[in-house]
């Protein structure tokens, strides 16, 4: 007899499937979660791409960055004397001056015949003062001489009635002829008082007319001599040794008094005119020390003026410029720098960060001890200064950070550097 194998049952081939179904479900599953625990690979960046600073201590200088340009401290505008139509035009800008060098001409018709008028009139009325001097002295003249021959007819009268006084007492004349002689002398005396104040009284007159005169004589002379100096004045000089820098005007133009035609200044004396932040300017004062750097060299000054008005958001600060000037430095040149605020004595800092705001907290990368890696952490900062900024927590002296733009890692918290 022959035994014929039995096929398996269904039933346990179901539960051998199902078994197997769950095992593979399961290695699925648990692949997944070491899967997910498992630490993205950080991506890798050059070293040399990024800017890398260490955390120190000690003190730290606060300084602001600012820019601007050189200005003349000597400048003088020229503007005409009087109206006028410009006839020439002699020198450019950039050329060399002096006090006398004429830069251009200027005509005025008007301006003459208001000259020769004046002129005219100065003559003529030092000519009417000489005239009433003659006058005037003539009229004394007579005056004085009629006072002399009163007194001569006095002295004589009273030398007879002197006579007359001794005859009548020996009975040699008679009385009325006395008293005759003794009224003449007494006439003769009240004409002299009177004739020394006609005198008198002449002498004052002829004094006030003539100061009078003289006073129109030297009203007529200002008058002249002012129109002169406007003639004159038609040839503009400089007035001030210095450079040409601006020219306004050109041929056949008309000005008047309120017309600027010229800007002249020093060279050899500039100044630093920086611009600063209306939100920092509250932190200079007059006195600080500020580096002004003109590409060429840098030089040192100080805040000599702020200026107390905003203008586009930035205040205008002076700064008196305390080493020589460079060769070739010049007016409006432009320029950068730095003013010293302060120095935090004893303090955490570092390299400013590029989106490194004073009073913020920002996740910097830390590099690791081997400075292959660099880790995400949070740091908060304090004061900031132009190119540093103060540490207050998340970071210890020694440690190094990366200064860098790292948006384009917004999203991983390791790098690794090669």
């Amino acid at each position: 007899m022959v035994d014929i194998p039995k096929e398996p049952s269904r039933g346990k081939n179901f539960i051998i499937r199902l078994l197997i179904a769950v095992v593979v479900l399961t290695l699925v599953i648990a692949a997944g979660i070491a899967y997910n625990r498992l630490e993205p690979a950080a991506p890798t960046i050059e070293k040399s791409s990024v800017f890398i600073d260490t955390v120190v201590r000690g003190d730290m200088v606060r300084k602001v960055r600012v820019s601007g340009r050189l200005v003349p401290i000597d400048i003088r505008w020229l503007t005409p004397a009087t109206n006028g139509r410009v006839e020439r035009t002699l020198l450019e800008p950039g050329a060399i001056v002096g006090p006398d060098t004429i830069l251009l001409e200027l005509s005025n018709p008007e301006l003459e015949l208001a000259v020769e008028e004046a002129n005219l009139n100065f003559k003529s009325s030092e000519s009417e003062l000489e005239a009433k001097k003659v006058e005037f002295d003539k009229e004394l003249l007579d005056l004085e001489t009629s006072a002399a021959r009163i007194e001569a007819d006095l002295a004589e009268a009273k030398l007879r009635a002197e006579s007359d006084k001794e005859l009548a007492k020996d009975g040699l004349i008679s009385e009325l002829q006395l008293e005759v002689s003794t009224v003449r002398a007494e006439e003769l005396a009240k004409l002299r008082e009177i004739e020394e104040r006609r005198v008198g009284i002449q002498k004052q007159y002829s004094d006030n007319l003539q100061r009078v005169l003289a006073a129109q004589v030297d009203q007529a002379s200002a008058l002249y001599n002012l129109k002169q100096h406007q003639l004159d004045a038609l040839k503009v000089r400089a007035g001030f040794k210095g450079v040409l820098e601006q020219l306004m005007v050109e041929e056949g133009q008309q000005v008047d008094v309120t017309t600027d035609l010229a800007k002249i200044s020093d060279p050899d004396r500039l100044k630093a005119v920086v611009r600063i932040d209306q939100n920092q300017v509250r932190e200079v004062s007059i006195g600080l020390p500020v580096e002004i750097d003109l590409r060429n060299s840098v030089l040192k000054g100080r805040v000599s003026r702020i200026d107390p008005s905003v203008q586009e958001g930035t205040v205008n600060v002076d700064v008196t410029l305390e080493d020589p000037l460079p060769p070739g430095a010049r007016s409006d040149q432009t320029l950068s720098g730095e003013i010293e605020i302060e120095t935090i004595p004893d303090s955490l800092y570092v390299g400013r960060p590029v989106y490194g705001q004073p009073g913020a907290t920002v996740s910097l990368f830390k590099l690791n001890s081997e400075g292959v890696e660099a880790t995400r952490v949070s740091v908060e900062l304090g004061r900031g200064s132009a190119k540093t900024i103060e540490v207050v927590n998340g970071l210890a002296e020694g440690d190094r950070i990366i200064l860098s733009d790292m948006n384009e890692w917004d999203k991983v918290d390791r790098v690794r550097l090669r």
